[in-house]
């Protein structure tokens, strides 16, 4: 498998996905009899059972605790037992997306046979949550390579980056098999594009340690790939009028700011796309008359997400403290280079 390219797997990984969530809405068809309890508003997710029991409840946690554990082992024996990247694919990628299949199956036939996912025992918000942590600590990992701010790096140390690289994929895979998880295999359109976006990002973290993990137009593809999936869900949820340009204009904030200076562009390249997206927002926002409420929703998204950032990098200066102190080795002794990044 060495010799696969990573475009191949790439290539390979996105239509196993498409066929994936093509069966996805095949299957789902059988679920309309599924009787549910009203919607009742943004906090309420629709799609559990009215009376879950102690099975419906089990089939859930345990499939999900089987896929976790697997996961995190697999990283770990990468890191451990690799440690080294390739151009193509080691054994161990090749056992990571056979197990991550097995547990698309495995969730496919717990959805048909007791339905309910983690959804009937956590909040809508950690689903969502999860996603965002995500998007958030990979701003934190490129910070040295495409700045956070116009090309600029925030000053944050050396060291909490490197432990966030370090350990990124233990964080990055229960981000998405949470998620994963958190919903039954419905065929409504919002689960169809939530799932193919959860199916990449399987595949993403089971390229650990290949040339195709870190191709920078296939993450930031991933990062992109948020903003099509929450403003699609925001127009099929609320309609044309609803609040879908937040979604939109938040995350392509996002890549105006950050994202599209680690790509290699020149400055007038990245100067045009600038002027398309403004113009974009005087032009969406002008239509519906609300210039005003640009300047709230447009900043909503990029504002969380980077105070977020100042979060995480405050959490992990906090833990590289605690860990010195019972080392007992002082705070400026200890100066780690960068690892490897499954």
């Amino acid at each position: 498998m060495e010799k696969l390219r990573p475009g191949a797997a790439l290539a390979l990984g996105v239509a196993a996905s498409a066929v994936l969530t093509g069966l996805i809405w095949l299957l789902g068809q059988r679920l309309h009899s599924v009787i549910l309890l009203p919607d009742r508003g943004a906090s309420w997710y629709y799609w559990k059972l009215p009376e879950p029991t102690v099975w419906t409840r089990l089939s859930a946690w345990a499939g999900y605790a089987g896929h976790q554990l697997a996961f995190w082992w697999m990283i770990y024996y990468a890191q451990t037992r690799v440690r080294r990247y390739a151009k193509g694919l080691h054994p161990i990628n090749i056992v990571a997306l056979a197990v991550n299949a097995g547990f698309v199956a495995l969730h496919t036939l717990q959805t048909h046979l007791f339905y309910d996912g983690l959804a009937q025992d956590v909040s809508i918000f950690s689903s969502q949550g999860s996603v965002v942590i995500l998007l958030v600590a990979v701003l934190l990992m490129e910070n040295r390579r495409r700045g956070l701010f116009l090309g600029r790096p925030a000053p944050i140390g050396g060291q909490i980056v490197d432990v966030a690289r370090r350990y990124h994929g233990y964080l990055f895979s229960w981000a998405a098999v949470y998620t994963f998880w958190y919903h039954p295999m419905e065929s409504t359109t919002e689960h169809l594009i939530g799932f193919f976006y959860m199916f990449l990002l399987l595949v993403q973290g089971s390229l650990f340690l290949t040339r195709a993990h870190t191709n920078r137009w296939w993450t930031l593809t991933l990062e992109l790939t948020v903003a099509v999936h929450g403003t699609l869900v925001a127009v099929m949820t609320s309609g044309p009028d609803g609040a879908w340009p937040m979604f939109l204009f938040g995350f392509l904030g996002v890549f105006v700011i950050t994202q599209m200076h680690g790509l290699g562009l020149s400055r007038a390249v990245r100067w045009m796309l600038a002027a398309c997206y403004a113009g974009s927002v005087l032009a969406v926002y002008g239509m519906r008359d609300d210039l005003g409420g640009a300047a709230g929703e447009a900043v909503r998204i990029p504002a969380i997400e980077y105070v977020l950032v100042g979060v995480l990098a405050v959490l992990l200066w906090l833990a590289l403290r605690t860990a010195r102190l019972f080392r007992g080795r002082p705070a400026a002794a200890e100066e780690a280079g960068p690892a490897p990044r499954p």
